[in-house]
């Protein structure tokens, strides 16, 4: 593993930001602040990420994330988050990843107690444009900050044509993403909806989508990522996949999101068609997913 250059220790930034936390064995990990948020934590490789190295991710942008969701220490879906890593290192780096060091790291981003937000980086610090094509050592950048603690709110989504670069993985070129959705927030939705050129309906900017049809849930089929939240779902039992269009979501009773962040979340509006923010099966869906067992970190 590449170990981060220009290791500096953690501060507290100009904006309020609070770095990592040193436990008294020296080591730096999460911690449970006195009004019970956690913390923040950035590390490479399981010590504090330098400048130079999170320079290299800034400006070249190459290399693939999870992002999991811990609660007093266990995830749900943790085999998901692992697997995912090791396929995409594959892919992108041609490279094994040890998943036990990955694990550990992870594990000191997390507090005993309390919810909190784990982002998993994987990226080679000495890739840019001149080496991308030498034999990659890829690092393992962990955050983590603070989950969000309020129900979040059903969404709004605008559609648009929109396929992502090797769909299957989950990359960190998030700018055809991101711009997207910035259009879509700028013209009073809360996000977008990708489909192909034929109107296929494929996946959220950061999110799975389902439908409910018929009173069945469905899981429209296309090039999209394997969210974790969904191939949970899946695995207990819940959906099966069809091809959906934009014009035949008309014919449904209901649309949501899920996402290992937030679960199962309505969709009230995808462009002028309107949804129920309650459908039973909707509501049953999302009790059944936070009802699914987590795993310890």
């Amino acid at each position: 593993m590449t170990e981060p250059n220009g290791t500096m220790g953690p501060t507290a930034e100009p904006n309020g930001r609070v770095g990592a936390t040193a436990e008294p064995n020296g080591r730096v990990g999460a911690t449970a602040e006195p009004n019970g948020t956690v913390g923040t934590l950035t590390e490479l490789n399981g010590s504090p990420a330098g400048p130079e190295a999170l320079r290299a991710l800034a400006l070249t942008n190459y290399g693939h994330f999870t992002t999991l969701t811990a609660e007093d220490g266990a995830v749900r879906g943790l085999d998901l988050h692992l697997a995912r890593l090791a396929r995409d290192c594959r892919v992108l780096f041609d490279a094994p990843l040890d998943l036990g060091r990955v694990r550990a790291w992870a594990r000191r981003a997390v507090p005993a107690t309390g919810r909190c937000t784990v982002r998993i980086t994987v990226f080679d610090p000495s890739l840019h444009l001149g080496t991308i094509g030498a034999d990659a050592d890829p690092g393992v950048l962990v955050t983590s900050r603070p989950a969000p603690a309020a129900v979040p709110e059903p969404l709004r989504v605008r559609s648009a044509v929109y396929l992502r670069d090797l769909p299957e993985v989950k990359g960190v070129g998030l700018f055809g993403v991101l711009r997207l959705r910035r259009r879509a927030r700028r013209s009073g939705f809360d996000d977008v909806l990708f489909t192909d050129g034929y109107a296929t309906v494929l996946e959220g900017g950061t999110w799975n989508v389902g439908v409910v049809r018929d009173g069945r849930v469905v899981w429209p089929a296309g090039p999209a990522l394997a969210g974790t939240a969904r191939e949970l779902l899946r695995r207990a039992g819940a959906g099966t996949d069809a091809r959906v269009t934009l014009p035949q979501l008309a014919a449904c009773e209901a649309v949501f999101a899920t996402n290992a962040a937030v679960g199962v979340v309505p969709v009230t509006r995808v462009d002028d068609l309107e949804f129920p923010a309650d459908h039973p099966v909707v509501t049953a869906l999302a009790e059944r997913y936070a009802s699914l067992p987590a795993e310890r970190l």
